[in-house]
C-alpha cells in the first residue's frame, strides 16, 4: 500500500515565489530519487465553518498563507529508501544550508500510511 509524507506550513505570502523556487527544485529531486507524487498546494478557500481551519491551526498571521503538500511514495520502506537517497543529494544539502522562505519550527510534518487509496 502507498505511503505518504504529510506537511502543513505557514509561508510569508511575501516569500510565495522563494518557497515556490525551493519546492520546484525539491520536487524534482524527490521525483528523480523515485517519489511517485510531489505536490505544492498554496491555500486558497481557507474561511472553513467546519472542523478546525488551516489558519487557526497553524496560528496563522495575516501576511501569512499555508502550504498544504505531499509526497507519495510505493510503500514505507520505498519512502525511506527514497528519502535517504534525497537526504544524500549534495543539491538537497545546499538547500538545507540556506536560510527557508518560512518559519520552519512551524512546520508539520508526518508519514501516513494510505487507508482509501481509489
Amino acid at each position: 500500500m502507498r505511503y505518504v509524507d504529510g506537511f502543513v506550513i505557514p509561508v510569508p505570502k511575501k516569500n510565495l515565489a522563494a518557497y515556490r523556487r525551493m519546492a520546484k527544485q525539491a520536487g524534482k529531486i524527490w521525483k528523480q530519487h523515485g517519489a511517485v507524487e510531489y505536490r505544492e498546494c498554496v491555500g486558497d478557500d481557507l474561511a472553513s465553518q467546519f472542523g478546525l481551519p488551516f489558519p487557526k491551526l497553524t496560528k496563522l498571521k495575516t501576511n501569512e498563507t499555508v502550504l498544504f503538500s505531499w509526497i507519495v511514495y510505493k510503500s514505507k520502506a520505498h519512502r525511506n529508501q527514497v528519502n535517504k537517497k534525497v537526504m544524500a543529494d549534495p543539491r538537497i544539502k545546499k538547500m538545507m544550508t540556506m536560510k527557508p522562505p518560512f518559519d520552519d519550527k512551524r512546520m508539520a510534518y508526518g508519514g501516513f500510511k494510505v487507508v482509501v487509496d481509489l
